[in-house]
């Protein structure tokens, strides 16, 4: 069996099953949201540099002008990006998100090649390359999307619901907890996730060579031979729910080990009299018995003794 890249299959296959792209519509409201933010604030902030470097002459007052300019339409924008995962105000709204084109969260250079073509595509345009380059799109990017990888989609959808992974078939169980899965990537588990939750509506061929695709990048990422007889989609549930099994476990120690012990109430006992201690017990010595003593003489008158 091929292994097959994770690309190859996310990027073509993962945003049909899973992600939903967002429209022009939403994402212009998105934007302007953003900017009426953004330029409350920059109005605030150059007022009070303007009130703070009174005493500066102008070519000062010029470059900190520009330098407030850059750090609040460009910087911030790419600061609340990264450190939001793709969430700003005006797309949490909206309830869009910037993701990569595999589903998984933006970095720092994704937002920066996002923030430095927004520049030229939403603020000296005014926003009209941008708009072109979303009708154009399939999935509605604009170039700053294009060339950092990214792609926004819709978090909240009406009727919406998260699917769960299907559960593996019971001789299954149990069957990979010495699977090595410490070097399977994130983009792998979501590709499989989400082929999981929607394999019954796609085309049976389709399905199955997809569950084949996923299954041979899965045995060549763990590095164990594939198990002869199991099918791949049933291979990919057991496998799934396994990680599903550990993470679990980790998460219940994790939070035992937080957990504070609770402390063991104190419970008043009122002093008691000492309980007296009898003396020790101490047996009789006997005593033998002696005779009794003979009883004294009287002396008679005339100085005799009764004879012997």
């Amino acid at each position: 069996m091929r292994g097959a890249a994770v690309s190859d299959l996310v990027t073509g296959d993962a945003v049909v099953l899973g992600l939903r792209p967002a429209r022009l519509p939403s994402r212009a409201l998105a934007i302007l949201l953003d900017l009426a933010v953004y330029v409350t604030v920059y109005v605030l902030l150059t007022i009070g540099l303007t009130l703070a470097t009174a005493s500066l002459d102008p070519a000062a007052q010029a470059a900190i002008g520009v330098a407030g300019f850059l750090l609040l339409l460009v910087g911030i924008p790419i600061g609340v990006e990264t450190l939001s995962h793709g969430r700003s105000l005006g797309k949490l709204a909206c309830g869009l998100r910037v993701v990569r084109d595999d589903g998984g969260p933006i970095r720092f250079r994704h937002a920066l090649v996002r923030g430095a073509l927004g520049v030229v595509e939403l603020l000296l345009t005014f926003g009209t390359v941008a708009a072109i380059a979303s009708l154009v799109s399939a999935r509605g990017r604009r170039l700053g999307d294009v060339f950092a990888g990214t792609l926004v989609v819709r978090e909240r959808v009406p009727g919406a619901r998260v699917m769960p992974v299907p559960p593996p078939p019971p001789w299954l169980a149990g069957r990979f907890t010495q699977l090595d899965l410490s070097a399977v990537p994130d983009g792998l588990w979501l590709a499989i996730r989400q082929y999981l939750t929607r394999m019954n509506q796609l085309d049976p061929q389709v399905g199955a060579a997809m569950a084949a695709r996923l299954a041979d990048d899965l045995v060549a990422r763990t590095g164990a031979p594939p198990p002869a007889g199991v099918p791949a989609a049933a291979f990919l549930m057991a496998v799934v729910h396994e990680r599903q099994s550990r993470d679990a476990a980790r998460a219940f120690r994790a939070a035992a080990a937080a957990s504070p012990v609770a402390p063991v109430p104190s419970v008043y006992v009122a002093p008691t009299a000492p309980t007296p201690v009898p003396p020790p017990y101490v047996a009789p010595v006997p005593v033998a018995p002696t005779a009794p003593a003979a009883p004294a003489e009287v002396p008679r008158a005339g100085g005799f003794a009764p004879p012997a």
